[in-house]
């Protein structure tokens, strides 16, 4: 994982945010190794904003932004496999953010179950 891209689901985030007790989250950041991605930062902003917690929002802008190209056809070709292995109800945002990840070859550092579970028959770099 060094010098490696981490692109932090929004479940690490927060969970992180509740507790403020990841160690792996503060090293990734510590060593700059910490993305986000629009999805995720508005999966989260409108609740930080909501609560007031600015600070927070304006750390999470300052980490590097990777952007999106979404392709529709293999998120479907994904959502397929997915049923055809039995892990259902995967929604169309962890799609998107598992097209990234594999795409863009970064890791991804999430408590989702279903990408543990796609992990099994999906080539990405899952941090649990």
């Amino acid at each position: 994982m060094s010098g490696h891209r981490v692109l932090v689901d929004s479940s690490v985030w927060i969970d992180y945010f509740k507790s403020g007790n990841i160690p792996i989250l503060d090293r990734m950041i510590t060593e700059d190794l910490v993305c986000i991605n629009e999805l995720i930062l508005t999966e989260l902003s409108p609740f930080l904003e909501h609560k007031g917690r600015y600070d927070i929002l304006e750390n999470l802008l300052e980490l590097e932004m990777i952007p999106l190209s979404i392709d529709w056809q293999l998120i479907q070709k994904y959502q397929l496999l997915n049923l055809q292995k039995g892990v259902n109800k995967v929604g169309i945002p962890d799609l998107i953010i598992l097209q990234q990840v594999i795409h863009q070859r970064i890791s991804l550092f999430s408590f989702d179950k279903h990408f543990k579970l796609m992990q099994d028959y999906l080539n990405f770099e899952l941090i649990a």
